[in-house]
C-alpha cells in the first residue's frame, strides 16, 4: 500500500468544474492509468482520496494538492508518467511525493491559501489601495453565509497590493482552518471588486508542521 501525494496546476479548461466533478475526474485518470487504488471499507467503497481544499468556481491555481492511496509497488516516477499520459486537459502534474500511511487527512492540516488578483485597466489603483488599508485596519468585517453572520476580518492573514506591475496585482492569504475559511471572492466583494471582472489564481497552500 502507497500513499501519494499529487501537486499539481488547475488551469482554465477546468475553472468552472466544482469539486465533486472534479473527484470523479480524477477517478477517471486513475482508471485510465491503469493504477489500483485502494477502497474505503464499509456498504458503499470509495476510493480512497482527499483533496486540500475546494478551489472556488472561476479560479485557477498552481498550487493543488491531491492524496491518494494505491495497491501499486511502482515508484513515483512510474506513477507520474502514466499519470501524464492520461490527465486531460486543464491538470498539469507538477510533482508526485511519498506520505506516510498514518499522516492525518490532506484537508485537516491546510491553514492557509494564498491569491494572487490581477486587476484590469479599469480600476483606479489609488482607490484599491485605501480600500486595502481601510479593510487592513478595521477590527471586524461581518458579513453573511448561509443566513448566517461571521466576521471575515481575522480569516485575512496578509492583504496588499502590488502597483509597481501594470495595472496591479492584489495578494491576499487567507485563512483556510475548519470552519474559519475565508473566501477571495468576499474579500474582493469588500474592496468593491467584482470577482468575475478580474483574474484569480491560487498561487500557495500552507500545511502546518503536523504532517
Amino acid at each position: 500500500m502507497q500513499r501519494v501525494r499529487i501537486h499539481y496546476k488547475k488551469g482554465e479548461e477546468l475553472q468552472y468544474i466544482g469539486n465533486l466533478d472534479l473527484h470523479r475526474i480524477w477517478e477517471r485518470t486513475f482508471r485510465r492509468a491503469n493504477i489500483p487504488l485502494a477502497y474505503s471499507q464499509g456498504f458503499h467503497p470509495q476510493p480512497r482520496m482527499h483533496q486540500a481544499c475546494p478551489l472556488p468556481l472561476g479560479f485557477t491555481s498552481r498550487v493543488e494538492l491531491l492524496d491518494f492511496w494505491c495497491d501499486s509497488e511502482e515508484s513515483l516516477p512510474e506513477l507520474q508518467e502514466k499519470l501524464v499520459r492520461t490527465v486531460q486537459p486543464g491538470i498539469e502534474i507538477v510533482s508526485l511525493s511519498d506520505v506516510p500511511l498514518k499522516s492525518p487527512p490532506l484537508q485537516t492540516i491546510v491553514e492557509s491559501a494564498r491569491y494572487e488578483v490581477s486587476l484590469d485597466e479599469t480600476y483606479d489603483l489609488s482607490q484599491v489601495s485605501q480600500s486595502i488599508t481601510s479593510l487592513n485596519e478595521a477590527e471586524q468585517c461581518m458579513r453573511e453565509r448561509r443566513g448566517k453572520q461571521y466576521n471575515l476580518r481575522p480569516l485575512i492573514k496578509e492583504l496588499s497590493l502590488d502597483d509597481s506591475v501594470d495595472p496591479g496585482i492584489i495578494t491576499m492569504r487567507l485563512s483556510v482552518l475548519p470552519g474559519a475559511t475565508g473566501r477571495p471572492e468576499e474579500v474582493l466583494d469588500e474592496l468593491g471588486i467584482s470577482p468575475v471582472s478580474v483574474d484569480v489564481v491560487r498561487t500557495d497552500l500552507t500545511l502546518n508542521s503536523i504532517q
